[in-house]
């Protein structure tokens, strides 16, 4: 509920005047040794990272940048937040996209996947925090219909086994696209993928869908973002790689 959630987003597009206030320091992403400058301050609070960037391009945070992020927090006494609302709920083949690190943060912001499309979200924090009734104020906080709704997916991931699909399913696709030579880099994890060309994806996107029928996502202008649904089959996805195939060629 707060003008500082607005400013550290990193889109000046969306910061008005009175939420610049100098609050965050935006830090190159798997660069160690920034943080560990900034921490040196000894001003921060929190540190927030996403599991897997997606606006930003698919770009994955290494293992080894999360592990030590995870230790320069802990040595300086800051909170290690990961934004896991789009790389979060089995989209990575894990069940949140940080584990591919095997490390432990100590708040999760999560959305989207939780509730499958009905609006809700809702943050997880460490034991270290003791929870105060009234800590978080909301409109519409503990909906009764959103909580079954995210029970409801718990149940069908656990039942269909989607976070493994996703896992199997996703690294098949990463493979076969990383064949592609028309394709500069290919980028992600599980069923979170980043198609990254040399120039605009505009056409290829619109021959997608109006040739093909097949929807994407994009980010910036060279970047296509494939977030299919967890329960995409493999022969789904075989099926993709035609049409994809059909329009770069």
């Amino acid at each position: 509920r707060t003008s500082l959630a607005v400013e550290a987003t990193n889109n000046p597009a969306i910061i008005a005047p009175i939420n610049a206030n100098g609050h965050v320091t935006f830090l190159p992403l798997n660069d160690i040794e920034a943080v560990r400058a900034e921490l040196a301050k000894g001003d921060v609070c929190a540190v927030i990272i996403e599991g897997i960037q997606g606006v930003g391009g698919i770009k994955l945070p290494t293992a080894e940048f999360l592990q030590q992020l995870r230790q320069a927090c802990t040595d300086s006494d800051a909170v290690l937040i990961l934004d896991e609302i789009q790389s979060g709920y089995g989209r990575s083949g894990k069940f949140f996209a940080h584990q591919h690190a095997g490390i432990k943060v100590d708040m999760i912001t999560v959305a989207k996947g939780i509730a499958n499309g009905f609006p809700m979200g809702g943050v997880l924090i460490s034991p270290q925090f003791k929870a105060v009734h009234g800590m978080l104020g909301t409109t519409f906080g503990g909906n009764h219909l959103a909580c079954v709704a995210a029970l409801a997916v718990m149940d069908v991931i656990e039942e269909e086994n989607l976070i493994e699909n996703a896992s199997k399913v996703g690294t098949y696709l990463l493979e076969e696209l990383k064949k592609f030579p028309q394709i500069k880099e290919v980028r992600g994890e599980g069923l979170m993928i980043g198609m990254e060309f040399n120039d605009s994806v505009k056409e290829i996107r619109t021959r997608l869908l109006k040739e093909q029928k097949v929807f994407t996502g994009v980010s910036g202008t060279n970047v296509i973002r494939l977030l299919p649904p967890l329960c995409l089959s493999m022969d789904e996805a075989k099926e993709f790689l035609t049409r994809l195939t059909s329009v770069l060629n």
